[in-house]
């Protein structure tokens, strides 16, 4: 057998690997959405009938207005714990496919290199300048993707960093919105 139908064999074999990895980590992140909100579904029954029979003591408007009241920060810290899972399973998926890309692209890369080396090796003479300004072209176009990677890694760093203080303020709001809900309530009453 020859070495050129071998390697694409090699080939397709790494690139059905390749996306039997893909599909393992989509269906791997699906499988924990699907989790969550099942999860989320049984929580948000159980409270529903918990506050249901709450609501079903209420005896006078200042007990409703107080109970109203009790249920606005759990559930917009629900909310964003919720979200904040989401987002946490969006992002692994998306970082495993994003090590499942670079794996690939760096195994591109190299077949290219080999490639060229053995063009390299069989190529007439005279030919020397364009086989370096091939490699110059393949040297550069990996040092563009390398920056375009990073630049991609950091942009995430930032967008979970300001999303990690978004929640902050949001918990922080809520709370303050319900001590002020509590102290209109006691208001009320005296």
């Amino acid at each position: 057998m020859s070495a050129i139908p071998q390697q694409v064999l090699n080939s397709q074999k790494a690139a059905i690997e390749a996306l039997v990895s893909i599909q393992g980590s989509v269906f791997g992140g699906f499988e924990k959405l699907v989790e969550l909100n099942l999860k989320a579904i049984k929580a948000t029954l159980d409270d529903v009938s918990e506050k249901s029979q709450h609501v079903a003591g209420v005896k006078d408007a200042q007990e409703a207005a107080a109970l109203t009241s009790s249920l606005v920060q759990p559930n917009a810290e629900k909310a964003m714990a919720y979200s904040k899972h989401v987002y946490d399973i969006v992002a692994g998926v998306q970082a495993d496919l994003a090590k499942l890309g670079e794996a690939q692209l760096a195994e591109s890369q190299k077949h290219v290199q080999d490639a060229i080396e053995q063009m390299t090796k069989n190529a007439p003479a005279g030919s020397e300048s364009a086989v370096a300004m091939l490699k110059s072209g393949l040297a550069q176009a990996s040092t563009a993707f390398d920056s375009m990677t990073k630049a991609a890694k950091q942009a995430a760093d930032v967008a979970e960093k300001n999303l990690a203080a978004a929640t902050s303020a949001t918990f922080k709001a809520a709370g303050e919105a319900a001590e002020v809900a509590k102290s209109a309530t006691r208001a009320r009453r005296a």
